[in-house]
């Protein structure tokens, strides 16, 4: 896990109130909607056929207000929801980043539900009004409102938590639950969660409004059934964090630094994520081609990216920042493997130490063009 999500999840569980009980906060709500359902609908009787429409209306009603308020409330800061948009965009989304999207224990609901308070904010000051003007006109439709309001609230809530289940748990393998997992961990990326994949329980809003990103879920390379050799190393260079990365995320910078970089072919400037691009390389001696694919981008934090090349070859590289000092601590991992048995016994023999040693050269050569580059930009810590 990133030091920096780490960190924040440390202060926060930290300042949590000890006598805070999860279980006390979920079945409240989950009481408390229920007997609010209850309570609307008795006051429904004899439904007509054209009645019954009040139900998908009113869900549609709901999908669109939480779309509306997710997109515009929860990642944009207004003045008057300058609480929610902290606890929203700074606490939940600073809790749960790509790739750690799960709490650890049932203590980490705090900053996945909602406040307890807000389940009766919602049904008594919003929901009650609309109620009771509705039941001037007629009351099964009025009560079907209501009682569908505060469905959509403990719906929301529900598929909200699981989809920040651990991988492991069987309601995770549901297809409706596995699939909004994914958009919802598509949206916890940096640079997507002001644009993409704001409804929770059913897309249909981001399909309206145009603002639904899929990608289908990829096993990383590193826990398929063979193992890969992997490489880390680190290194101080003189910048700050979002400077530094966006250098050496740049891939058209690559050739000036890596020993193995013969030629990239791609957009300049950081690449971010799902940013293709194509490189030759020398790589352990021998000569190959790359095609890349970049995962994510998290400025001054954290850069990924894949590539599938010549003998079966696949990779990952991760490139990690955080402050160090007046500079960033830069981290690289490199994982990497063949599918022929015969090149990975090659690369045992021969090329792997190579490869390691081309590595930890590159690091420095980055240190040094990073700082020059850095340099007459006037670009420090």
């Amino acid at each position: 896990m990133r030091q920096t999500t780490e960190a924040f999840r440390a202060r926060y569980r930290a300042d949590i109130h000890p006598l805070y009980n999860p279980w006390l906060h979920g079945a409240f709500v989950l009481l408390f909607g229920l007997l609010a359902i209850g309570g609307f609908w008795r006051t429904v009787h004899q439904v007509q056929p054209l009645e019954w429409m009040a139900v998908p209306l009113t869900l549609l009603f709901f999908n669109f207000g939480v779309y509306v308020v997710h997109r515009h409330l929860g990642h944009h800061k207004k003045r008057l929801a300058r609480m929610f948009y902290a606890r929203h965009a700074g606490d939940h989304h600073s809790f749960f980043t790509p790739g750690h999207m799960t709490y650890d224990s049932a203590r980490d609901w705090r900053v996945i539900l909602f406040p307890a308070w807000l389940i009766v904010l919602h049904t008594v000051v919003i929901t009650g009004p609309a109620w009771w003007l509705l039941a001037q006109l007629n009351s099964n439709v009025a009560g079907l409102f209501g009682g569908c309001m505060v469905l959509g609230y403990l719906t929301y809530e529900v598929f909200h938590a699981c989809e920040h289940l651990p991988p492991g748990n069987p309601i995770t393998r549901l297809p409706w639950i596995r699939q909004m997992r994914r958009l919802h961990e598509l949206h916890h990326r940096r640079e997507l969660m002001q644009q993409r994949n704001f409804n929770i329980v059913l897309p249909l809003m981001d399909y309206l409004f145009d603002t639904l990103s899929w990608e289908p879920e990829q096993a990383p390379p590193h826990l398929t059934s063979t193992p890969m050799p992997r490489m880390r190393h680190v290194i101080d260079i003189a910048g700050n964090p979002v400077a530094v990365l966006a250098y050496a995320s740049t891939a058209t910078h690559w050739p000036q630094w890596h020993p193995s970089s013969l030629k990239v072919d791609g957009q300049s400037g950081p690449l971010y994520a799902g940013a293709r691009f194509e490189e030759d390389i020398r790589a352990g001696g021998r000569e190959g081609h790359l095609s890349w694919e970049v995962d994510e981008y998290l400025p001054g934090r954290r850069w990924s990216a894949r590539a599938r090349g010549d003998h079966g070859l696949s990779l990952v590289v991760t490139y990690e920042c955080e402050a160090a000092g007046d500079g960033t601590r830069f981290v690289r991992t490199l994982e990497y493997g063949f599918s022929s048995p015969a090149m990975r016994i090659a690369n045992r023999l021969l090329f792997k130490r190579r490869i390691e040693h081309e590595s930890a050269e590159s690091m420095l050569a980055l240190r040094e063009m990073a700082q020059k580059h850095l340099a007459p930009a006037g670009i420090g810590a």
